[in-house]
């Protein structure tokens, strides 16, 4: 019955197919005479080659072809590129005034050039968050991370080449639109009220192609309600740089990061690790250096191998001639870093070839690394470097070396060397001797470019008083680490002899290196780890190898900016004899037939900036919080309050050396030379700024915290607040005549305790969050008004005391004055 009912079906079907058949073969007619009409119409937008590029085209060959006809870029995408990933860098390259400088990094994207019929999608890709594509949770994170699109191109042709197949698409709109991923950021725009982008006023520069990235130039104009120079225009213009570049089909294997040392990094959200949350993982950006298969057993051994690929960095072949060789032995001193990761030649210095050698060299060719030479008012240089996202493998990295930098070096080394180093007795150096501060700086941002940031907590390991030894400083530099901004030997006496003015690529710097780039050949990612911390616990508790973060608000002092030794008091005493020295010399070392005053000028105030950065690494103390980074295998705190007695005599010492007049600095013979007025201004500005820098918000509330946990140990804040009252009014019992300077001092000391009786504490501007910290305080729910209200009562009664007893006129107005400011804090008038 079954095989008759299948039978049955069966000859049905036939039947349909064999009757159907002369109907079926007509509608196909049919419908391929409606899809040839279909698909003449799609060749419509798909032309011919020779129609798209045509013969006038303008084309370099590279990652893509790129082609331009008239005003219009087309990219030659081969079709074996297609969904490979390419890291995109925007910067500016050229700004207005205000917005930046040449060289800043903009926004960082992974795009994906996706083909989808007759369209070419350009897609961001993301690395924050991740799971591996074995675990379940891998198809969630897919799902929770769809790939937006920035911009759809019709496929204008195919390429004629049968044998490579590739696809055109036109470019243009990506660079002359407002595509804000390749342009303005969000943050600047805010800023300075952005409204639209004039197109009649932006456009494509240049689009060159290299092997393995692109570099496109473009010019926005933004119409903008804030612009921060020529707002009359009403609009910005910045020229901006977009790199993309080909990412390994291949990832470099990880390592991990660890706080304990310092590095750049990469992180990423992952879901797929065992732990009953998601966590961030961060990875070190570093460069790929790999053992070479035959000499694994000699690497095993302890012999030095050279790597598989060393680090080249090429010097701009418009680097003026003289500074070369000072620029490469920059670079190559970190050889002697990489020797301590086990390798050799690691790290090479080279010149760019020449134009007859090499005319198609380009140092925005990805695969040259350059020490760039610009013609530049910037005194700086900056190391920055581009890392493949899903491993931290830096791809390339250019220096920006801005000729003014050695205008920088000249001021810091007279400023901080001049009183025991005749090289730096002068405006203008030897060549030896700006030579050597440039290998001084190429070497530390070189060390930016290998992934390490500034360690702002390297100085303090050395002994102040090691600092003037000339043995010592021979071998060990000032300080164990490149990377501080140690900057030079302020601390040295004329009577020391011949000490070391600038650190060498010191231990710390060795270690770093070593920990971050020493192969560990029989494991890989996490389980590195034991080892790597095997290495950090072999030099824990020695200051020499100690990381600190630099700060935007200083809470830890041994971790600052600028300085040196294990003690800011003593070694800005030191510093301070030694500006003692340079002032009364500064006419004479800056003297010049013909030559008016400038330079008279500039480096006065040198000497104040440094001055004032005596201030800044002292103040830091009170409030002070030391913080060593520690894991649970290892005893004591991370975070321990600065101890009583120290911060009793950083107190002393800014009472001693700048709220009692700093009369050293005033120098007449200076200043009718420099200007008609300003000293008495000059020097209330000083004394205000660390004034409202120790009366901070944060400060004070580090102050509390450290009493209510420390107890009578603590320097607390009343302790603080008397030993400041009673040594800005000293004149107050004493009974003697107050001068200007003190009393200008004396009434910024009053606004401030208004400030701080009235005010809540700032918020930190969204674009310094990053990397500002501080401690936050609600200040009307604290002790602090209390304290200031009494304080204020406690001043009020000495003055009313004394008031009368002073013979001298402004005294007496001074302090009537004060008086009734008192009152108006202690009882507004509403």
């Amino acid at each position: 019955m079954i095989k008759n009912q299948s039978l049955k079906l069966l000859l049905i079907a036939l039947s349909m197919s064999v009757s159907s058949c002369a109907v079926f073969q007509k509608q196909d007619k049919k419908e391929t005479k409606s899809a040839t009409a279909a698909d003449s119409k799609k060749d419509n937008g798909i032309k011919p080659y020779a129609k798209v590029i045509t013969k006038d085209a303008k084309t370099d060959k590279g990652l893509f072809t790129v082609h331009q006809v008239d005003n219009k870029y087309f990219y030659e995408i081969p079709d074996s590129l297609f969904n490979r990933e390419m890291l995109t860098v925007t910067r500016i390259a050229k700004t207005a005034s205000g917005i930046g400088f040449g060289g800043g990094k903009q926004n960082t994207q992974v795009h994906r050039w996706q083909k989808k019929g007759d369209k070419v999608l350009l897609r961001v890709v993301s690395y924050d968050i991740y799971a591996a594509d074995s675990l379940p949770v891998h198809e969630a994170v897919v799902n929770s991370n769809f790939e937006p699109i920035i911009q759809s191109f019709d496929v204008k042709t195919i390429g004629k080449d049968s044998l490579s197949k590739s696809t055109v698409i036109e470019v243009t709109d990506l660079y002359t639109k407002d595509v804000q991923a390749l342009g303005l950021p969000d943050g600047t725009r805010k800023r300075y009220k952005v409204s639209r982008l004039d197109e009649s006023r932006s456009y494509i520069d240049t689009i060159r192609s290299y092997p393995q990235n692109i570099e496109i130039r473009h010019v926005k104009t933004y119409n903008a309600g804030e612009p921060p120079s020529n707002e009359s225009l009403g609009s910005i213009s910045l020229e901006f740089s977009n790199s993309m570049i080909l990412l390994p089909k291949v990832p470099m294997e990880r390592r991990y990061f660890d706080e304990r040392v310092g590095w750049f990094t990469t992180e990423q959200t992952d879901y797929g690790l065992a732990a009953q949350k998601s966590e961030t993982v961060e990875y070190l950006d570093r460069w790929r250096l790999e053992v070479k298969e035959e000499d694994i057993e000699k690497f095993i051994n302890g012999e030095l191998v050279e790597p598989k690929k060393p680090i080249i960095y090429y010097i701009d072949r418009a680097t003026p001639k003289q500074w070369v060789p000072f620029i490469k032995q920059g670079i190559e001193d970190w050889q002697v870093a990489f020797e301590a990761a086990g390798f050799k030649n690691a790290i090479l210095a080279k010149d760019a070839p020449t134009v007859e050698e090499d005319p198609d060299w380009s140092p925005e060719d990805v695969r040259y690394s350059v020490v760039r030479y610009l013609a530049s008012p910037i005194p700086n240089a900056n190391g920055p470097h581009v890392s493949d996202p899903r491993s931290g493998e830096i791809l390339e990295s250019d220096i920006n070396w801005y000729h003014n930098v050695m205008t920088l070096l000249r001021n810091w080394f007279f400023v901080q060397t001049a009183a025991i180093n005749e090289d730096a007795q002068g405006v203008a150096f030897k060549d030896e001797v700006m030579g050597r501060l440039i290998r001084f700086v190429s070497a530390h941002e070189v060390g930016h470019t290998l992934g390490l940031p500034h360690n702002m907590g390297s100085s303090v390991a050395y002994p102040v008083e090691k600092l003037r030894d000339p043995e010592f400083t021979k071998e060990f530099g000032t300080a164990p680490s490149i990377m501080d901004y140690a900057r030079f030997n302020y601390i040295a006496q004329p009577e020391d002899g011949d000490v070391a003015l600038m650190p060498e690529i010191g231990p710390y710097d060795k270690y770093a290196i070593a920990w971050g780039y020493r192969p560990i050949l029989d494991k890989v990612g996490k389980e590195e780890k034991p080892v790597l911390d095997k290495w950090i616990l072999e030099h824990a508790g020695d200051a020499k190898y100690r990381f600190g973060k630099q700060q935007g608000n200083v809470i830890d002092p041994s971790s600052q900016t600028e300085d040196l030794g294990d003690d800011a008091m003593l070694a800005s005493e030191y510093g301070i004899k030694n500006l003692k020295r340079i002032v009364p010399k500064l006419i004479e070392w800056t003297a010049e037939d013909g030559k008016n005053y400038e330079d008279l000028e500039d480096l006065y105030e040198q000497v104040l900036s440094q001055y004032n950065r005596y201030m800044g690494h002292v103040t830091a103390n009170i409030g002070g919080v030391y913080e060593y980074y520690k894991t649970y295998d290892q005893e004591g705190a991370v975070y321990t309050h600065v101890d009583k007695e120290k911060q009793e005599r950083a107190m002393k010492f800014l009472q001693d050396q700048l709220f009692e007049t700093p009369e050293w600095m005033i120098n007449q013979d200076i200043f009718n030379k420099i200007e008609f007025d300003g000293n008495i201004e000059r020097i209330r500005n000083m004394q205000q700024k660390t004034l409202d820098n120790l009366l901070d918000f944060g400060r004070i509330a580090r102050l509390m915290e450290n009493e209510e946990i420390n107890g009578k140990e603590a320097y607390s804040l009343l302790d603080m607040m008397t030993d400041l009252r009673k040594g800005l009014w000293s004149e107050v019992y004493s009974g003697k005549r107050i001068d200007r300077y003190r009393r200008n001092l004396q009434r910024a000391y009053i606004e401030r305790l208004e400030h701080l009786m009235n005010e809540e504490q700032e918020e930190i501007p969204a674009r310094w969050r990053s990397w500002i910290t501080r401690s936050n305080v609600n200040v009307s729910q604290s002790d602090i008004r209390p304290v200031v209200r009494g304080e204020l009562k406690t001043l009020e009664r000495q003055i009313k005391n004394s008031v009368y007893r002073s013979g001298d006129t402004l005294t007496r107005y001074h302090l009537q004055d004060i008086l009734k400011r008192i009152d108006l804090i202690l009882n507004p008038v509403n």
